[in-house]
């Protein structure tokens, strides 16, 4: 799912993604991948644009902190943790994005993600909020790419 997750990144318009469903798929099939991945991924996409339930009144994240249920600590390990820490505290991540983007980690398949996969879900989860699209500077920090570099 993180291949097609990357390949969408680089490749669709957000507009695309919301709206042109089957038009996804079809590239998607036509670049290579699996139909099963496909409508994995899309459905994990899907849910990037579904609002959460969460609370109105998010505390602040200066004076409270955020504790994570077992499933969790299971699927995001210290490192991813403190990875969405330092981006709550840098300003990149609001309380709502990180719920967000701890919804979408416990979505994806598999037992835990990796420091990457959870990286990659963070840029998806901004790049879906963001209307002009992902900042390259942070795409170039996730990935390790030059920071010019833009999706097509």
């Amino acid at each position: 799912m993180y291949d097609i997750l990357v390949y969408l990144f680089e490749n669709c318009q957000q507009a695309e993604l919301a709206h042109e469903r089957e038009r996804v798929a079809k590239k998607l099939s036509a670049a290579g991948f699996e139909e099963a991945d496909i409508s994995e991924a899309l459905h994990w996409i899907a849910g990037v644009h579904t609002p959460l339930a969460v609370a109105t009144a998010l505390p602040d994240a200066r004076s409270a902190f955020r504790a994570y249920a077992p499933r969790e600590l299971i699927k995001l390990d210290a490192r991813c943790r403190g990875f969405l820490i330092a981006l709550e505290q840098s300003g990149v991540l609001d309380a709502r994005a990180r719920e967000l983007v701890i919804d979408r980690a416990l979505a994806a398949a598999g037992d835990a993600l990796t420091l990457e996969q959870l990286k990659l879900v963070v840029l998806m989860v901004l790049w879906n909020q963001q209307p002009a699209g992902a900042n390259p500077l942070l795409a170039g920090d996730t990935f390790g790419t030059p920071a010019g570099r833009r999706p097509s």
